[in-house]
């Protein structure tokens, strides 16, 4: 191969391994710092840097752990929590002014009031927090989703399910009917069972 292009794939190499590295999404970090792994190993296999190929052999070894570890866990109740809280619980007040500006993103018209009395929940793994849902109770069975947020290094990870399947607190509850906010952006509900009714969706 010319030289030329040998630098070139070096140098794509290193940008995508550094463009790994300001995701904020875990699953998408890993993703594609896996690829950038992957490149920077076959250059330096092409002119022989052997401390390098070293290197990256085990980068690419610890991205493809962590890739199988997250798919393993994605669907898996025992790696997540959720926890009800009151709606004036201190640190799910902190939670919501720490993300608040995203918060608004998604959820542009979203106003939190501590003292309705209706569910809380936060989804934790560990010690992270992976999300917060704030649901008001309609009645008969019916839940009113006020806000389904979750934090961006679990974004690819469907955390909701845990909340909303057969096991979560929403059947536990009694909750027959779920409906979504019309207004939120970018909504994902579809891969969770979800159908669109209008401008919302409901499970």
């Amino acid at each position: 191969m010319d030289r030329w292009w040998l630098e070139a794939v070096g140098w794509v190499g290193s940008a995508v391994l550094v463009w790994s590295l300001v995701q904020t999404r875990l699953h998408r970090l890993r993703i594609i710092n896996l690829v950038g792994s992957l490149i920077l190993m076959g250059y330096n296999l092409a002119i022989g840097v052997w401390p390098m190929v070293g290197l990256n052999v085990v980068l690419v070894g610890i991205n493809v752990a962590h890739l199988v570890r997250m798919s393993q866990q994605r669907h898996d109740a025992a790696a997540y929590e959720v926890l009800e809280v009151g709606g004036d619980d201190e640190y799910l007040r902190h939670v919501l002014r720490v993300h608040e500006a995203e918060i608004r993103r998604y959820n542009p018209t979203f106003v939190h009031d501590p003292f309705t009395g209706d569910p809380s929940y936060l989804v934790l793994r560990g010690d992270a927090t992976v999300g917060v849902v704030l649901v008001r109770d309609l009645g008969d069975g019916r839940a009113q989703l006020l806000l389904d947020y979750v934090t961006p290094p679990y974004r690819d990870l469907s955390p909701g399910e845990f909340v909303f399947g057969p096991e979560g607190p929403f059947r536990s509850r009694g909750f027959r009917r779920v409906l979504t906010p019309p207004d939120m952006v970018d909504p994902y509900y579809e891969r969770l069972g979800f159908r669109r009714e209008g401008e919302a969706y409901a499970l």
